[in-house]
C-alpha cells in the first residue's frame, strides 16, 4: 500500500511579490528551496495564513539570497505581499518506508524570509 505523507515545509514565509499578468506557479528563493528539499517544477500546496486560502500549483527557481516568496497569475488575486504562508509538498510512499520517513521542515526568518 502507498500513502501520500508531508515531504517538504516552508512553514511561515512572507509574500514578497504577487504577479497576476503571469502564467502562474510560485516563485521561490533557491536557498528556500536547497533548505526546504524543494526542486524547480514540484507541486506544492499553499496556505494563506492571512486569509484561509490554500492552493495547489508549481515551484519556480527565484533568485538566489533574494528572499523572494512571489504568487504567480490566478494567485496574485488571493496571495498580497506581506501575507503569512506555508508552503508544503507530498511524496507517495510505501507504507513501511512511510513509517521511517522523517519531512523536511524549515522555519526563515518571516521578516526576511532568510534561513536562520
Amino acid at each position: 500500500m502507498m500513502i501520500q505523507v508531508l515531504k517538504s515545509k516552508l512553514h511561515r514565509v512572507t509574500v514578497t511579490d504577487a504577479s497576476l499578468n503571469y502564467i502562474g506557479s510560485v516563485t521561490i528563493d533557491e536557498d528556500l528551496m536547497d533548505a526546504a528539499n524543494f526542486i524547480e517544477g514540484e507541486k506544492v500546496h499553499i496556505v494563506n495564513n492571512n486569509n484561509g486560502e490554500r492552493i495547489e500549483t508549481y515551484i519556480i527557481k527565484g533568485a538566489r539570497g533574494s528572499g523572494i516568496i512571489c504568487l504567480n497569475g490566478a494567485a496574485a488575486r488571493k496571495f498580497l505581499p506581506g501575507d503569512i504562508i506555508i508552503i508544503i509538498s507530498y511524496a507517495l510512499l510505501d507504507f513501511e518506508e512511510a513509517k521511517r520517513f522523517k519531512p523536511t521542515i524549515v522555519f526563515p526568518d518571516t521578516a526576511t524570509n532568510k534561513i536562520l
